[in-house]
């Protein structure tokens, strides 16, 4: 394999993927390496999540990113249809109690980013606990498959000129020797089968590593991020038949969620307390700087989020339990006021042809596009 590229990104998942398809696409005679630590793509955050399409329902209070979400949704459908899941309902709650929005203003912030609502029928209001429930709306939100929108961006890579490299961690970026910084940048990882280690070189490298966003430039002394992380528990259930074709999320506060997870033909059950095991932050600023890496699995919260869950949807105590997906959640700080979620391209100040790159949702690589066109 030739040494020397023009752009090389380290992070197989979602966005990796899409922006090697990208690089290569504005630029057909660029050579582009794309790093991946896992034996195959998308293993980490992008297979362990609630595989929702968003349509801007969840961000009622990030006008933003709830437009960002509605303009991105029948983009990603047209995008990569194969692997799209529509064939359930999906009703959104507001809950009468401890609810950061009320019934009216998720109604008005709907109708203000476009998003389809209509009241739900009474077969669904009949399935809540009206005590704890305002409002059941119906909506237009899909779920996706990760093990075929894996298998699509594998065989699009598989058509272009992208080299991918499994098994393989980035270990230091070394910065241009000359004086000018006009050189290439060098990368030296290690083949996780053989253990060698190899150095390779290129003009820009992308930082695709999400939970792992601060551990290559720790190593490299490169400008680090400040960035919050949870370890987090989705829940893999079966449903009971009267909800095997639904979707529900309550809204906006200590609540939960079910969505089909396509991949495994389960649901996932979600809870904002119980989701989240415990979260950490890395503060650049801190006198000794640690990572920390939860030893996954925890002990289960299931019991916990059905219970909970189960005072808003009585059926919810008849879910079945399968198994928990492990993963750290990573969060931008600024995010935690409002519950945005904004797409990060930051280049390192000393090194500006290093660049991080964080995107909270799936559905957001569209943004790539843009960011793209700002920096080239």
């Amino acid at each position: 394999m030739n040494s020397t590229y023009t752009h090389m990104i380290v992070g197989g998942g979602v966005y990796g993927c899409y922006l090697a398809l990208k690089l290569v696409e504005i630029a057909p005679e660029a050579k582009v390496l794309l790093i991946e630590k896992e034996p195959d793509l998308l293993q980490r955050a992008s297979y362990n999540n609630q595989a929702r399409i968003h349509n801007g329902y969840h961000y009622p209070r990030s006008l933003l990113t709830g437009l960002r979400s509605r303009l991105n949704f029948p983009r990603f459908i047209a995008e990569f249809p194969d692997c799209v899941v529509n064939n359930f309902e999906k009703l959104y709650a507001i809950g009468t109690h401890r609810s950061k929005v009320t019934a009216n203003q998720f109604r008005l912030f709907c109708q203000r980013i476009g998003a389809e609502i209509k009241p739900a029928s009474s077969h669904f209001q009949k399935l809540f606990n009206r005590d704890f429930i305002e409002a059941v709306f119906q909506v237009k939100e899909y779920a996706f498959d990760a093990e075929k929108l894996k298998n699509i961006l594998a065989d699009r890579l598989s058509n272009t000129s992208v080299s991918i490299l499994m098994n393989t961690e980035a270990i230091k970026v070394i910065p241009p020797s000359d004086s000018l910084g006009q050189g290439n940048l060098h990368l030296l990882v290690k083949d996780h089968l053989s253990g060698e280690i190899q150095e390779f070189e290129s003009q820009y490298i992308y930082n695709c590593t999400y939970a792992n966003l601060n551990t290559l430039p720790l190593h490299s002394g490169l400008e680090l991020l400040y960035l919050r992380h949870e370890a987090t528990e989705l829940s893999l259930v079966t449903m009971p038949d009267v909800l095997e074709n639904m979707g529900l999320t309550v809204m906006c506060g200590p609540f939960f969620s079910v969505m089909p997870f396509p991949a495994k033909n389960l649901f996932s059950l979600s809870h904002v307390s119980y989701t989240p095991h415990y979260q950490w932050s890395e503060i650049p600023s801190a006198k000794k700087f640690q990572q920390h890496r939860p030893q996954f699995p925890l002990r289960s919260n299931f019991e916990r989020m059905v219970r909970d869950a189960s005072r808003f949807l009585p059926l919810l105590s008849d879910c079945s339990y399968v198994d928990s997906l492990w993963e750290v959640k990573t969060i931008l700080p600024q995010s935690d006021g409002d519950d945005s979620r904004p797409i990060l391209f930051k280049t390192d100040p000393n090194v500006p042809r290093f660049i991080s790159v964080l995107g909270g949702k799936i559905d957001n690589i569209f943004e790539l596009d843009e960011a793209l066109l700002e920096h080239y």
